[in-house]
């Protein structure tokens, strides 16, 4: 068995105790495997430095992850083609998008549910709607096709998606709040939306009952629409529409095949195939997995066709009670980007 398929099979059970191991392991065939990694890890140690010197996950070196907008970030290129491509919304045409290319794209839906599942419980209990129109307009987006896939797989057969047709989504908000036929209870309502977008929506049907006990679902974004706001203050101004629940949060980007849910308070949990160390802003080699706050950098299990160890622009503050993270803004002279447009 290769150790790609060794690495997929073991991944949904992927338990907190084999993380570093598995890690550990998938370091070394990346280091080797992924051309742009082996290439940096070369400029980074030297051409001497041997991956057998790496013992823990602070000892791994994270590939910035500015590379996925210059290079074709993939473990064996030569064995295949991307089957699908994901790229990341720019919020200005002159800017550069990543691009993350997919060996086998039902990897990224069959992860993806997977999650939603473990944090939110069944697809088949809701209801799906989504107002992104940045993202469809740009077209390639991870976002939209997960939560195209979420659709699919909760059978649903209403319209799940609206690019700026308001009225057609408050319509089908009233309508998913109705029970179907032969059911007693409607399904759950959850409704993904860019930031600029959900506060256009906000400010058109405030105080309408419709709106209430929805679980809404913020995947960040102003894209240049609508001033920066701290996550505080654009929570609160949705939830003078939406009611006073917590607002709920992703943290996701194109890079990645795994995703961080925040219920509320903005403090999200990472699922099994994701890890967070954060690493001092002004050294980029010094990492931790306690640091109090810092840079994000990620571990993500589920890029086994990419890189799985990211060095991101993301500032945070970790919680060691429960191991949760804040995203608290982005460094300096970093491009704003998908959830870390919240907090600048």
């Amino acid at each position: 068995m290769s150790f790609r398929a060794q690495h997929l099979r073991q991944l949904p059970a992927l338990s907190a105790a084999s993380f570093q191991n598995m890690a550990l392991a998938l370091f070394r065939y990346q280091a080797a495997h992924c051309p742009p990694y082996a290439a940096y890890l070369a400029a980074l140690r030297g051409p001497g430095f041997g991956v057998e010197h790496v013992k823990s996950l602070t000892d791994i070196s994270f590939l910035p992850i500015e590379f996925f907008k210059t290079h074709d970030v993939r473990t064996d290129p030569h064995e295949w083609a991307p089957a699908e491509t994901f790229r990341s919304s720019g919020t200005t045409q002159a800017q550069a998008r990543s691009r993350h290319s997919l060996r086998e794209p039902a990897l990224y839906r069959h992860n993806a549910r997977r999650i939603f599942e473990l944090s939110y419980g069944p697809l088949a209990g809701y209801t799906f709607l989504a107002l992104l129109p940045s993202y469809l307009e740009q077209g390639e987006s991870s976002l939209v096709a997960m939560v195209a896939d979420f659709v699919r797989a909760s059978g649903q057969t209403e319209p799940a998606f609206f690019l700026h047709d308001h009225a057609a989504l408050f319509d089908a908000l009233r309508r998913a709040r109705q029970p179907a036929p032969g059911q007693t209870q409607p399904r759950k309502v959850m409704l993904f939306g860019v930031s600029y977008a959900l506060l256009d929506f906000a400010a058109a049907y405030a105080g309408r009952p419709e709106l209430l006990g929805l679980t809404v679902l913020e995947t960040g974004g102003m894209k240049g629409r609508r001033r920066e706001m701290i996550r505080e203050e654009l929570h609160a101004e949705l939830q003078r529409a939406f009611g006073p629940a917590g607002i709920h949060s992703e943290y996701g980007m194109t890079e990645l095949l795994s995703q961080a849910y925040s219920k509320g308070e903005g403090r999200f949990h990472c699922p099994p195939p994701l890890r967070l160390l954060l690493r001092d802003p002004a050294d980029p080699f010094e990492l931790s997995e306690t640091r109090p706050d810092g840079a994000i950098n990620v571990i993500d299990l589920a890029n086994v066709d990419s890189c799985a160890f990211l060095a991101t622009q993301d500032l945070a503050r970790f919680y060691a009670e429960d191991g949760s993270f804040e995203v608290l803004g982005r460094l300096d002279n970093s491009d704003v980007r998908g959830c870390s447009q919240l907090a600048v």
